[in-house]
This record gives structure tokens, C-alpha cells and sequence, in this order.
């Protein structure tokens, strides 16, 4: 913890704060204001997440869409508080940083300790929280639009209870947490693979084990066909709300208000985006001759998680670099799994494993500071955890409770089906004799 000199001491009154040093005050809050401001650009990144999903998918599952990451947000929230945040920041670790346990629930330290103290006067310990729930609550966001328009909603919440509740954490644990990633060198600065990769993995193993849409991949599984969302105007202000949001999950990772750190990560950040946009607009456009909107949306997305890994190492034409390859990598990546007839609706195995990989890589590649065979390591380490440990709880889920909806709901839709309700009520169709 940082020292006080006497004359620098804090005093706690009825819950209030003095400061004997003005300037200590101001960089306190500043930078506290900063994080909870990030929270609350996190936090919009859900409502990004949601109209991107309902756009790139059916208007009859658009009500399932958006129940299931309203729900997301409550139970990320709910078990990082219960659990989650103790098992990412554990303190000690029992067996060899790879799993440790603070307790349940949360409860800030007493006086100072939990206010000035805390974090070396960079923020309190509630703020330390909110900020880290956000993120958990966005990696089983993640998993939602792969599984999209065939997954039984009480599955999915089940699934998404478990896996953010404990497989997010103790994953965590292991860089951020001071585990034994972190031991080793590993680095990921805002989650390319912490958040993204976590959930991209859990994603690829939904899509694999539900199987492909009705239809999706014609009759006897003989050619794609490809399944057009409802709404692209959805799904457009969607990347705009992420993008947005991103500001806040790359910035607020900074961990202070400081402005030569927030304004680096701000450049790589937009300039890696911008790059993907067109990685992905280059390669579309190149394969399909002609200009594809969805893929150039998921490019921007792709150039974001890429850097995310290290938006606070890489250089900003280094972050062009990553972010254009990232671009390139997603469109790939969308076709090869079309290959494979694994059926991703909205893309969310190709944005956020494939680029969060790469993404991780990239700092081993671009960073001096870190080496290329430690980030392969944990990539490799994330992957094969994370991998396991979601086939465990799908096929679980599956033998006990079934994890797909019937063919007559699926071909009538979720809205109706799951929820007895439409997205769009009051539309009519007409035909004219």
C-alpha cells in the first residue's frame, strides 16, 4: 500500500473524506470519476452487444435475443458479487497460483483500507468491483450469439450462471489475479483473450455441440445457405454503441486517469479498429466482388479485440498493423467455420477466439518487452481450460435438461415459442389478389 507521509494523512469522517493535501484529493477522485466512468461505457457496450445479435439474426427470435443479454448483464453481476470477484482476486493461491478463494461475497476493508489506501489511492475497492463485474458480465454475452436462434433459454442461463460464476474467474485469476500466468510473463493488458478468448472458446463449443441452424447448410448438409439478419440498421448502431464502448474497457483498463496512458490506449484503440474495417472490407470484397456490410461491422470489432491484448504496448502504426490483419482474420476465419458447417449467426467465434488469439499473440510479436512463446503458452492454457470445462457443462446441461428447442419451435420462432410474445407486434402481411 502507498505510505502517507503524517502531514498527507486521510482522515474518515461520518463516511466522508479530508484530505490535508488538496492536489492528493483531486488525483484521488479524478481518478476514481475516470474508472466509474468506464464502467458505465462497459456497461453501454451490452446494449451494443444486443442490437447487433437482434440485427444479425431472425426478427421471429428477436424478443429471446434481447431477454437473454438483459438477463446476462444480472447474472454476471450477481455472481461476480457472490463469488467471482473472489475467486479472481484471491490474494493467496493454494495450489501454485492456479486456484485461490478470498470467500464469499464482497466486503470493502474497513476505514481507508477500502477507500485512499486502496490500490494506492487510485480508486476504492467498490469502484475495483463494479469495473471487474462489467467485464465478467460481457464475457458470457459473448456465447449468446453463436447459440443464437436454436438454444433453449433456460440452458443458456443455466450455462451462462455456471461458466461466468466460475470458469471466468478462476481463468482470470491467473494473469490478473497475480497467478501463475502472470508469474511467468504473460500479458494481457484489457482481456484479448481474458474476456474475449474466454468467451469466444465457450462460443465455439455451444455452436459445435447444438449443431447448425434448420436450413442453414441445405438438405443433407450440401452447400450454405446463407441466413440474412432482419435488421442491418440494428446491427449497425450496435458496432457503433461497442466501438464506443470499447473507450471505456481499453481506457478505464489504464487503471487511473493518467492522460498519457489514456490517450495512448485511445489511439491504438480507434487506429486498430479503423484498420479492421478495412482488413475486412479488402478481403470481402475481394472474395464475394462485392461490398458485404456485415463483414465490414465485424471487422471493426475485430480490429478492437485484436488490440485489446495490448493497446497500452503497441505502437500506434503497429496497432494499424494489427488491427488490418485482425480485419483479415475475421473473414476468414467466418468462412473456414462455414466449411466446417459450425454455424456461428453472428460471427461471435470469428470476432472474438480467433481475433482475441491473434490479438495475444500480437503483443509477443509487436511488444519487446514480452516474449511471443509465453503468450503462445497462455493462449494454449486458456484454450485447453476453457475448452473443457464448456463441453463438461453443455453436454451436462444437454444429458440432464436438453439444450435445444424442438423443430417446430425453432422453425416457428423463439419469440413465440420460449416467451409467447413478438418483437414486432401489430404487422400485418398483405397480398394483393
Amino acid at each position: 500500500m502507498k505510505y502517507f507521509k503524517p502531514i498527507y494523512i486521510m482522515a474518515l469522517l461520518t463516511g466522508g473524506l479530508v484530505m490535508a493535501d488538496s492536489s492528493e484529493a483531486a488525483l484521488f477522485t479524478v481518478n476514481n470519476t475516470w474508472m466509474l466512468v468506464s464502467t458505465i461505457l462497459v456497461f453501454i457496450m451490452h446494449l451494443g452487444f444486443a442490437t447487433l445479435e437482434s440485427g444479425l439474426t431472425r426478427a421471429k427470435n428477436t424478443v429471446n435475443i434481447l431477454f437473454k443479454n438483459v438477463s446476462i448483464i444480472a447474472i454476471g453481476l450477481l455472481t461476480y458479487a457472490i463469488c467471482g470477484f473472489n475467486l479472481m482476486y484471491p490474494g493467496e493461491f493454494s495450489l501454485g497460483g492456479v486456484f485461490g478463494f478470498a470467500g464469499w461475497g464482497i466486503s470493502v476493508p474497513q476505514g481507508a483500507a477500502g477507500l485512499v489506501e486502496y490500490a494506492d489511492g487510485a480508486y476504492t475497492y467498490f469502484t475495483d468491483f463494479i469495473f471487474q463485474a462489467m467485464f465478467a458480465a460481457t464475457a458470457a454475452t459473448i456465447v449468446s450469439g453463436a447459440v443464437a436462434e436454436r438454444v433453449k433459454l433456460g440452458s443458456f442461463l443455466i450455462f451462462s450462471t455456471l461458466y461466468v460464476a466460475f470458469i471466468y474467474p478462476i481463468a482470470g485469476s491467473w494473469k490478473w489475479g497475480a497467478g501463475w500466468l502472470d508469474q511467468i510473463g504473460f500479458y494481457d493488458f484489457a482481456g484479448s483473450t481474458l474476456v474475449h478468448s474466454v468467451g469466444g472458446w465457450a462460443a465455439l463449443v455451444g455452436a459445435v455441440v447444438l449443431g447448425p441452424r434448420i436450413g442453414k447448410y441445405g438438405r443433407n448438409g450440401k452447400g450454405t445457405i446463407p441466413i440474412m439478419g432482419h435488421s442491418m440498421p440494428l446491427a449497425t448502431i450496435g458496432v457503433f454503441l461497442l466501438w464506443f464502448g470499447w473507450y471505456g474497457f481499453n481506457g478505464g483498463s489504464v487503471l487511473s486517469a493518467d492522460p498519457g496512458p489514456v490517450s495512448f490506449v485511445f489511439v491504438t484503440t480507434t487506429l486498430a479498429a479503423a484498420a479492421g474495417v478495412i482488413g475486412a472490407m479488402t478481403l470481402s470484397w475481394t472474395i464475394s466482388k462485392k461490398p458485404d456490410l456485415s463483414m465490414v461491422l465485424n471487422g471493426s470489432l475485430a480490429g478492437l479485440v485484436g488490440i485489446t491484448a495490448g493497446a497500452d504496448v503497441i505502437s500506434p502504426m503497429n496497432a494499424v498493423i494489427v488491427g488490418y490483419i485482425a480485419g483479415l482474420l475475421v473473414v476468414s476465419s467466418v468462412m473456414f467455420f462455414d466449411r466446417l458447417k459450425i454455424d456461428d449467426p453472428v460471427g461471435a467465434v470469428s470476432v472474438h477466439l480467433t481475433c482475441g488469439i491473434w490479438g495475444t499473440l500480437a503483443v509477443g510479436i509487436f511488444s519487446p518487452e514480452h516474449q511471443f512463446l509465453t503468450q503462445l503458452i497462455g493462449v494454449g492454457a486458456y484454450g485447453l481450460f476453457c475448452f473443457v470445462s464448456a463441453l463438461g457443462l453443455f453436454y451436462g446441461i444437454k444429458t440432464a435438461i436438453g439444450l435445444r428447442v424442438s423443430e417446430q419451435e425453432e422453425l416457428g420462432g423463439l419469440d413465440l415459442g420460449e416467451h409467447e410474445m413478438e418483437a414486432y407486434a401489430g404487422f400485418q402481411i398483405f397480398t394483393v389478389e
